[in-house]
């Protein structure tokens, strides 16, 4: 079970789908396998980079139950929904398959802080016993999350066990809740997001890890290993080697795209689809994908990586 401890690299997944849109359940297969190689200590399924408003009910618990079932790192779950009741459906279905937790991100109703801290209260007793990471993701869901609300659901709901993190900036909240938890406030697991853009930073603001889906998931992984060795020397040579296609990904709208072309290329999954709707590449945007990752190759073989 996910608890305030976890560390590491979860890597976010992506969905595979088939050229037709039908999920690529052979690719799910290949694509756990690899991410684990690559150095992940946790995987996050059915998050905003998962596509899982474009799944049936249905479609959620089968690619769960595949990704679990082939799994040997912990596996978190995205349960977002527009109600409670879609959410505990998913979240027990989850959780009876062995995930080890579930990740809430906020509805983009939310106006004020009494209004957030009521969600995540509501949303506590809608999981039941399962762990559960709050995530923080104002960019995308329209909803800032004071630091103050957030530790306030820390000490409200012992269930809450992490913080998925990707305000932005956000590198002062980080600290600010180090430092409440310095001051004797419940310590959870931080781990975050942002396509890896501020991961060093992060990790030096008392983050634990990343929960993100950056295309090259090796990255996160040989920057905290080196991290926790105290070489940040290292440790900025090998983000800056991929910093081009960090920048690259991290075009509004694209991104997801772009991710997908990248592991289709690796061979991490069979196919770049997105379900519709969503982005697709032109021939220039896949060939400056193309020469990034040539040039990307270069400098990890110049680091002898």
């Amino acid at each position: 079970m996910l608890d305030e401890t976890a560390k590491g690299v979860f890597t976010i997944a992506v969905t595979p789908f088939l050229p037709n849109g039908d999920l690529d359940l052979d690719s799910i297969d290949r694509m756990v396998d690899a991410y684990i190689e690559r150095g992940a200590t946790g995987l996050t399924i059915l998050g905003m980079m998962g596509e899982a408003g474009k799944l049936s009910a249905e479609e959620s618990v089968t690619v769960v139950e595949r990704v679990v079932s082939r799994c040997s790192v912990p596996v978190v779950v995205g349960v977002s929904a527009p109600g409670f009741a879609a959410m505990t459906s998913l979240s027990d279905a989850a959780m009876d398959a062995g995930a080890a937790g579930v990740m809430v991100a906020p509805p983009g109703s939310l106006r004020t802080d009494a209004q957030s801290l009521t969600y995540y209260h509501n949303a506590a007793d809608a999981l039941g016993n399962a762990p559960f990471v709050l995530q923080d993701f104002p960019l995308a869901t329209g909803v800032v999350i004071s630091t103050d609300v957030i530790l306030k659901v820390v000490e409200d709901c012992p269930t809450c066990v992490m913080l998925k993190h990707e305000d932005w900036p956000g590198l002062e909240k980080i600290s600010a809740l180090r430092a409440a938890s310095d001051a004797g406030a419940r310590r959870i697991s931080i781990l975050c997001g942002n396509g890896g853009m501020y991961l060093l930073e992060e990790m030096l603001r008392g983050a634990d890890g990343a929960m993100t889906g950056f295309g090259y998931p090796e990255m996160m992984a040989q920057v905290v290993a080196a991290y926790h060795a105290d070489d940040l020397e290292q440790a900025r040579d090998i983000f800056d080697a991929y910093m081009p296609m960090i920048r690259y990904e991290a075009q509004p709208g694209l991104g997801l795209a772009i991710r997908k072309y990248s592991l289709a290329k690796q061979g991490v999954i069979a196919h770049p689809t997105l379900r519709k709707p969503g982005a697709t590449l032109s021939q220039a945007a896949m060939a400056e994908v193309d020469t990034l990752a040539k040039r990307q190759a270069k400098r990890l073989a110049d680091l002898g990586l």
